[in-house]
Order: C-alpha cells, then sequence, then structure tokens
C-alpha cells in the first residue's frame, strides 16, 4: 500500500485528506494537534494511520505516542534510538490496545554493510517490533541492493526497508515487489519528509495504473436462512399466528416454506412479512405420507426427527439436485437412539465407496421415543437441531449428549429460535480450564441439553436477522480491494458466520460500526497479514476465508477441512482446484488447509494477479461468491460456468455485487 506522510498540517486539513489516501503516517512531531485532536483524528478515522513523533524533534513524543494508541492508532512508530524504558513502556500500551508497532532506524548518511543492517534487524524484532522499518541513504545504485537484499531474511508484510536520496528513489517501490506492506510518498514534492520521496500521485499511477478498487455504501443483507429456516418451521408448529419480520427469499428459504405448508400451516407473504397460521402440533397429529425438502440439508435434516415425533406412520423424504449426493452423515446412529428407524430407498445414485452412507430418498418410521442418548457431533449440528426441536414434543423428558460437537452456533440458534415460541430447555457446556476461562467454542469437548417433555410451540413475532453468511463475501471484497459498508446485520448475533469479523480483523482489515450493536459496518482495505482459522463450526466461510488468504502475505492456516467434504459439492477440493489454477499455492493435510498469498500491493508491483478463465462453480453457491470476490484481483476476467446456484442462498448476490 501506498501510505502519505503528513506533516504541518491542522486537524481539519489532514481529516479533508484522509478522504482520498489509503494509508497515511501522522507526523505529531511536525503537525499542530491538540490532545483532544489526536483523539478525533485517531479514533474516527477508518484509514489506517500511523502514528509518529521523533524523540529529537519532540520531548513529549511518549505521551503523544501514547495518547494517540490509545485513541485507536493502527501502528506506532518508535525509533530504534528510544531509550529502553521508553520502549517498554510504548510496547505494553501497544499490546494493551492491539496497535501494531513499528521499530524504526533511520541513516541520513549512508547505508551501512549488510551485517550492520541485518544486527539492526535483529535488535528491532527482539524489542518488539512487530514490523520493523529501515531506512538508509543511497550513493550508488549498490546501496539499494544491498537494502532490499534484507527482503530474503524476512517474512513478507514485517519489513519496510528502502533508500533514501535521489539514488534510492527506485528502492521505494521495489519495496513492494519484496513484500512490504507498505511504502511511503508525500503530498508534494515541497511536502517531501525524506530526499527521494514519490508523490502520491506518481506512486498511485505507476503501482495501480488503471486497477479498478471497489466502493460500495448501504448494502443491505438478506435474511439469515439459518434462521428464517428454523423460524418458518416453529411457527408451522405453534398454535397461534406468527409473524415474522425482515424475510427475504431465496431457495432453501422457499423450500422451508413449502415444507411448513405441507405440515397444513397457512403462510401469507406481506412485503417482508410472514404471517404463518400454524398447526398446534402435537404427537401424532400428522397425516402426511411424503414431504419434499428441496435442495436443503438443513432443512431435511431437521425435519427427520419432527417428521418421527408427528406422524404415526411413515413418511416418505425426498430432496433435489446435489442434496441427493450429499450422506446424512451418522443419522442412522442419532436417530436410532430414539427409536427412529430410517429407510433409504436405493443408494445407486453415489458411487460404490459411499453406499454406506445414508441418502435421500428415504423413509422415517417413528414414534419418537424420549430418553437419554449420548450422540456424535462430528457429522454436524443439523439433525441434533431437530431433535432439540421434536423431543419437547413428547410426553416423556429427554437427555441429549453431544460428544465431540461441531457448528456449536447453530445449535444455540436452534435453542434460540425455539425458546421465542416457547419452547424451553437447559443446556451445559463442557472442556478443559482453557475452555473455561476463554469460553472459545472450539474448545467445546461436550454439550448437555435438558429437555422437558410434554411442551407445545406457541406463536410469537420477531424479526428475522440479517445474514452473516452472505455478509462474509462484501466485507472480504472491502478488507482486499477497497471500501465498502455493508447494512442490517447485528454484532451479538449467535450466528456462526459473525466470525469473518474476527478472521479480518486478525488479518488486519481496518473496520468500523456506527451505533453498535445493529448499525451499519464499514471496512476498508488496510496492509493485511497471515492468519490462522479454525472453521469447524463455520464451515460456510470456507471458501471466502480461502481467498482472502490469497491476498494476506505469508502462509495462513484454516482448519475445518473435513467439514468440507459432504457440502453441495466436496468444497475442499473445490477450493484447492480453484486457488491452483488461480496460481495461489496451496496444499491439504488432514483437516488443515495451508494458503500461501501474497498482498495485493506486491501482486499489483510484481503482476502476479490471480489467474483469470474459465471456472468451475460445482453447482456451490459459496463457491460462487468466493470466485466473484477472487475475480476482483484477477489478470483477466473469471469466467463462472453456472451462477444462478447462488439463488439457494442468496438470490440477489449477483445484482448486488455489480455495484461493487
Amino acid at each position: 500500500m501506498i501510505c502519505t506522510s503528513i506533516q504541518n498540517k491542522e486537524l481539519s486539513q489532514i481529516q479533508a485528506l484522509l478522504q482520498q489516501l489509503e494509508m497515511a503516517e501522522i507526523r505529531l512531531d511536525r503537525c499542530a494537534l491538540e490532545e483532544e485532536d489526536v483523539d478525533l483524528l485517531f479514533g474516527e478515522s477508518d484509514v489506517p494511520l500511523i502514528a509518529t513523533c521523533r524523540l529529537a524533534e519532540e520531548p513529549q513524543a511518549p505521551e503523544i505516542l501514547e495518547n494517540a494508541i490509545q485513541a485507536g492508532a493502527k501502528y506506532v512508530d518508535l525509533e530504534m534510538e528510544a531509550p529502553a524504558a521508553v520502549g517498554r513502556r510504548i510496547r505494553e500500551a501497544c499490546r494493551s490496545y492491539g496497535t501494531v508497532l513499528i521499530r524504526s532506524y533511520h541513516n541520513y548518511e549512508c547505508t551501512p554493510p549488510r551485517e550492520v543492517l541485518l544486527s539492526i534487524l535483529e535488535r528491532a524484532r527482539t524489542f518488539g517490533g512487530e514490523v520493523v522499518k529501515i531506512v538508509t541513504t543511497a550513493t550508488s545504485p549498490a546501496d539499494n541492493d544491498i537494502i532490499l537484499s534484507l527482503y530474503e531474511t524476512t517474512a513478507p508484510g514485517t519489513l519496510v526497508a528502502f533508500c533514501m536520496g535521489e539514488a534510492g528513489r527506485p528502492s521505494r517501490m521495489e519495496a513492494l515487489k519484496r513484500g512490504a506492506p507498505f511504502t511511503y510518498a508525500c503530498l508534494s514534492q515541497e511536502e517531501a519528509t525524506a530526499p527521494g520521496q514519490w508523490t502520491t500521485e506518481e506512486m498511485q499511477q505507476a503501482l495501480y495504473d488503471d486497477f479498478r478498487f471497489v466502493r460500495a455504501q448501504n448494502l443491505p443483507m438478506p435474511s439469515s436462512k439459518s434462521f428464517a429456516q428454523r423460524a418458518i418451521i416453529a411457527a408451522a408448529l405453534a398454535q397461534g399466528t406468527s409473524r415474522l419480520d425482515g424475510y427475504s427469499p431465496c431457495g432453501d428459504n422457499e423450500s422451508a416454506l413449502a415444507a411448513a405448508r405441507a405440515l397444513g400451516a397457512r403462510i401469507e407473504v406481506k412485503g417482508n412479512t410472514l404471517v404463518i397460521d400454524g398447526i398446534g402440533a402435537r404427537p401424532g397429529c400428522l397425516n402426511l405420507t411424503e414431504l419434499h425438502t428441496g435442495e436443503s440439508g438443513f432443512l431435511t435434516r431437521l425435519m427427520i426427527p419432527l417428521l418421527a415425533a408427528l406422524s404415526e406412520k411413515p413418511v416418505r423424504v425426498t430432496g433435489e439436485k446435489t442434496l441427493l449426493q450429499r450422506p446424512l452423515t451418522s443419522a442412522h446412529d442419532i436417530m436410532a437412539a430414539f427409536g427412529v428407524r430410517l429407510y433409504p430407498e436405493n443408494n445407486t445414485n453415489v458411487s460404490d465407496d459411499r453406499k454406506v452412507d445414508c441418502y435421500l430418498p428415504l423413509k422415517v418410521a417413528g414414534p419418537l421415543i424420549p430418553g437419554r442418548a449420548d450422540v456424535s457431533g462430528k457429522g454436524g449440528s443439523q439433525l441434533i437441531s431437530g431433535l432439540l426441536a421434536a423431543l419437547p414434543l413428547m410426553d416423556g423428558k429427554s437427555t441429549v449428549y453431544v460428544h465431540d460437537p461441531r457448528s456449536i452456533p447453530y445449535l444455540f440458534i436452534t435453542v434460540d429460535v425455539l425458546k421465542k415460541f416457547g419452547i424451553r430447555m437447559g443446556s451445559e457446556m463442557e472442556g478443559d480450564d482453557e475452555f473455561m476461562e476463554t469460553q472459545d467454542w472450539s474448545l467445546c469437548t461436550g454439550l448437555n441439553f435438558h429437555i422437558k417433555g410434554g411442551q407445545r410451540y406457541q406463536a410469537a413475532d420477531f424479526a428475522i436477522e440479517a445474514d452473516w453468511s452472505g455478509a462474509a463475501p462484501f466485507l472480504t471484497a472491502g478488507a482486499v480491494f477497497g471500501d465498502v459498508e455493508v447494512t442490517g446485520l447485528d454484532t451479538t448475533s449467535l450466528q456462526a458466520d459473525i466470525s469473518i469479523l474476527d478472521i479480518l480483523m486478525q488479518a488486519g482489515a481496518s473496520m468500523s460500526q456506527l451505533d453498535e450493536p445493529t448499525g451499519s459496518i464499514h471496512i476498508k482495505r488496510a496492509p493485511l497479514s497471515p492468519f490462522n482459522a479454525d472453521l469447524n463450526n463455520c464451515p460456510d466461510l470456507f471458501p471466502m476465508v480461502a481467498v482472502l488468504a490469497a491476498f494476506c502475505p505469508g502462509e495462513s492456516h484454516i482448519l475445518g477441512v473435513q467439514r468440507l467434504r459432504h457440502k453441495e459439492t466436496d468444497r475442499a477440493q473445490a477450493i484447492e482446484q480453484m486457488l491452483l489454477q488461480m496460481g495461489v499455492p496451496v496444499s491439504i493435510d488432514d483437516d488443515q488447509m495451508t494458503i500461501t498469498g501474497m498482498g495485493l500491493s506486491q501482486r499489483l508491483a510484481t503482476g502476479h494477479l490471480l489467474k483469470g478463465g474459465n471456472y468451475a462453480s460445482h453447482a456451490d453457491h459459496r463457491m460462487v461468491m468466493a470466485l466473484k470476490v477472487a475475480s476482483l484481483g484477477a489478470d483477466s476476467p473469471v469466467v463462472i460456468d453456472d451462477t444462478t446456484c447462488v439463488a439457494k442462498s442468496f438470490p440477489g448476490f449477483n445484482e448486488l455485487f455489480d455495484k461493487l
């Protein structure tokens, strides 16, 4: 990225300049800013800012830098000459507030030998430099070679090294080619902070040429199908009339509406509101012989226990498209634990090595028998959600213990929606001391659900949450390629895919939200770093997070590969194939995918954008979304064989994406 150095400006002038800049260094030792100005500047700017205050020019530099850190500076620059006590003080402040510490060395006379610079580099790391800045003066092209050779010893994105002076001018752009997260420019030659600086305009022209960055405001997100499908079926089971606001149609949601009507519910769609007259469900109330669940794996698994509870005779469950190729992992064992038998009609539609699994169409034969059972969560949470929805209707109490749980947030979405319809249950989470301290769901080893029998669903009125899964592509596009604002999301949501916020922040994206927790979310491009993410609880994010990793310099590690094998396609294989075709190194080792990325600026500077061409969607809506975002950083058009499959979760995705 291009970081513009700003000096000799007042607050209003700086704020106006930031509207046109992608990143800026604020020379606090040379700008006329009061303490409250610093608070305002660093607290409200979405532009990544470096707070710089040279000790030689400002005796109060430690206090000024601390103030900037507390206000929200993304980076703070502390020169290596700072006394040890000051270094400890600033390092501690950076750790407390999440600011990236730059330790910097400047030599305005010459370029020392490489061995000396390597020693300085090591000292800077030792004394807390997450990013090390080494700037020397070039008297010949050979000095540039010395300074640029330092990149051979560092991880991408952790070193900013170049030469000052006219002889060093080429090294400022070359730094980006070698993996620097940013390089410095000036507003004009009259306002240069060091000799040999390019102006921002010159550098933008040389680096970006005609590259198109994205910018979009007020992008509305659709309703969460995770919430909508649960709420639709619960409303269909309820006694009375429910009103569900904020509904937006998609393939899976429409399948849920069709299933609700098949149960006997009456449904009226009034704009974005669903009015549902429920059936007052009780055991044995259904006279149903067949139920079609469309292409929705979740709806299928939700309905299997409910059909066993509500129907006195077997019910045939059918589906369509990719769902017929997707196994109902562990369904036989889980349902057998509560007395339910599943009879697949045939498995001739799948290869021989997968016939041990259970596929649609099949018959569900109850009754569902309440009691206690220990079930595996390795196959996911969806069938367990169905048990949580069905067991409260039975006469006796039940306990469901889930070992090796996966997709835990989705189970608690189920509990939350059921609670809105008057269904109560207790739950306990198990784990080691680290889990007890952090409450990190990925460390949970077991779940206990205690369910009272004889309950009945009651009508409810509430708004369906907006969808974090649908928001992930737009948030990622903003983080990598520009500036995006999305609306309608709730940052207190139980949705698993809200994890995209944590991943983007870990990667270094600039993000803000006004009027929390439901105000618009603004995300802006910033220097990115590799990350580690465990997506076992949110596998739908995997394709998008993989694209993000392709633009983070270095190795990113993503867990949860095994959860991808039986999605709309073998999504792990599809992601690997996509990245390799695009020229991104990727490998899979059991449950972990490792992706070696390169920052957008380095890709542009070296001509290593992703490779365009013809790509397969595998009839997977998540793959289409990932391919669309990846296409923003491709060297030629990315042509996708089928984009209509996004209608499964987000029919308006393609049109909304075109607004970027």
